[in-house]
């Protein structure tokens, strides 16, 4: 009998339990502070207008929010179909997780980040490409806002696919995926400046998140199943 394999498992759900907790009061104590400029956009919103509501930043956290908990009865979905599948409850539940922490965590960023500016179709396409040169005009908002664009998809990529799991690879698909933003910015020309400098903090974005999962990255194609299938008895 192994006597240190008991104990691991109560401590293992209690620290999911502790991190659960720790990120919902998180997100309560963000929309605490946020909850007045979100209300500004509540009455679009919940009238379904467009204008004021998904063409606003406020609009589109708002909805982002108020999404949540269907992201999170999805992935209750998925995990428990994996696991009438054979597949191990807590891979069950990080695969599901990840799957939908990407969508979740990055549509809504993509989504701002394409949205057209006054001048979308008459102003020019403008083009930024001296690094560092765009930095100093983000600002603080600005700089926060481009790390968090790619930050889900750095989170929740390496634990649920064991290909992007290091941080050269995740850096390149935060770069590379941030690339295919700026390009459709400056193709549609949605009165947006296509700047290296936003590649450069998306994809920093990316692998500081990424670190944060460190811990939890799928490392092979494998996934652990429950199901133990016995060694054929010869006939006879």
């Amino acid at each position: 009998m192994n006597r240190d394999a008991s104990p691991s498992a109560p401590l293992r759900r209690a620290r999911r339990t502790l991190f659960l907790g720790l990120a919902i009061l998180g997100v309560a104590s963000a929309v605490f502070v946020v909850r007045r400029p979100l209300m500004m956009s509540a009455p679009m919103c919940m009238a379904g207008r467009w204008h004021g509501c998904l063409d606003t930043f406020n609009g589109v956290v708002l909805m982002t929010l108020v999404a949540l908990p269907l992201a999170v009865l999805v992935a209750w979905a998925l995990a428990r179909r994996r696991r009438a599948a054979g597949v191990t409850s807590a891979w069950a539940w990080r695969m599901s997780l990840a799957e939908v922490g990407m969508v979740h965590g990055t549509v809504p960023f993509l989504w701002l980040t394409m949205m057209p500016g006054g001048g979308a179709g008459t102003a020019p396409a403008r083009v930024s490409l001296v690094p560092l040169r765009d930095l100093v005009t983000m600002g603080p908002l600005g700089i926060v806002g481009n790390l968090l664009v790619f930050a889900s998809l750095g989170f929740f990529a390496p634990m649920r696919f064991a290909a992007p799991a290091s941080v050269p690879r995740i850096l390149a698909l935060g770069a590379g995926c941030s690339v295919l933003v700026e390009t459709a910015q400056y193709v549609l020309r949605l009165d947006r400046v296509s700047s290296v400098d936003d590649v450069l903090v998306n994809a920093a974005g990316a692998v500081l998140a990424a670190l944060a999962s460190r811990r939890w990255w799928r490392t092979t194609e494998k996934v652990p199943s429950e199901q133990v299938r016995a060694a054929p008895t010869p006939a006879g």
